[in-house]
């Protein structure tokens, strides 16, 4: 019950610094909004497309799961600048739990990730975008997966190297071969053998197919359970790895 009471309190906090400053939704929102008006009709033809409709359904999703992974991979930037401030040192005299201190922080990134996303899947409706409630509720489940997982590793990274500067190489370098390996911009069913092998190794590939599948109107495939499964394991292992590194800093 602490755990959940202190959880809600950094949450509440979070969430009131970032309505201050609502510009970050707004930058986050940008790019994805022009991929889905410049870069999805060029998918038309390359996909072989009938419509459209058709080429939206299979770049909207992918472009969901590009959001959830680089909007939560670089939030530890604003935990190092708390970091220098002395914010992290002051939490030590606190009695709030020190994975509450993870857990606040990191919803915070999925609901603004959520909000991004609810956003996203309505723009794309007036250009076809079809999708079932019940659909769209479960692939936002498995985008809440993906957030949380990002997150957690960021603060965790975060926290280990305590440097903008180191910060940032280190996060393009892990997230450049996701990006290409994971089947986002284009499906992997036109990709060689070897890459397919390589790709089956990314559990972002497997949310990805996730869904796809979701947004296509299959929520019964073997894929959405295995990206359930698979984010679901590696949400919890980065939340343990995270909250650990959480109670280091502020023992």
């Amino acid at each position: 019950m602490k755990l959940l009471r202190d959880t809600w309190l950094v949450f509440g906090r979070q969430i009131q610094l970032f309505l201050r400053n609502p510009v970050w939704l707004i930058v986050g929102v940008i790019q994805p909004v022009l991929y889905l008006l410049l870069f999805a009709p060029l998918l038309k033809p390359a996909l072989g497309a009938k419509t459209n409709a058709e080429a939206y359904q299979t770049f909207v999703p992918g472009l969901l799961v590009m959001l959830a992974i680089f909007g939560a991979l670089f939030v530890g930037f604003g935990l190092i600048a708390e970091l220098r401030a002395g914010v992290i040192e002051r939490s030590r005299v606190t009695p709030v739990s020190r994975l509450a201190l993870l857990l606040g922080r990191s919803l915070r990134d999925v609901v603004s990730l959520l909000a991004q996303a609810v956003l996203i899947t309505v723009l794309a409706i007036p250009f076809g975008l079809s999708v079932e409630l019940g659909d769209v509720l479960l692939a936002y489940l498995l985008l809440g997966l993906i957030a949380m997982l990002c997150s957690a590793v960021s603060y965790a990274v975060a926290l280990k190297v305590r440097s903008e500067d180191a910060l940032a190489p280190l996060l393009q370098t892990v997230s450049q071969p996701i990006l290409l390996t994971a089947g986002i911009l284009l499906p992997l069913i036109f990709a060689p053998a070897w890459l397919k092998n390589v790709a089956k190794w990314n559990p972002f590939s497997w949310a990805v197919d996730g869904v796809r599948a979701l947004f296509n109107g299959h929520p019964d495939v073997p894929e959405v359970w295995k990206s359930l499964v698979i984010l679901g394991v590696l949400t919890v292992l980065s939340v343990l790895w995270a909250a650990r590194s959480f109670a280091k800093s502020v023992r």
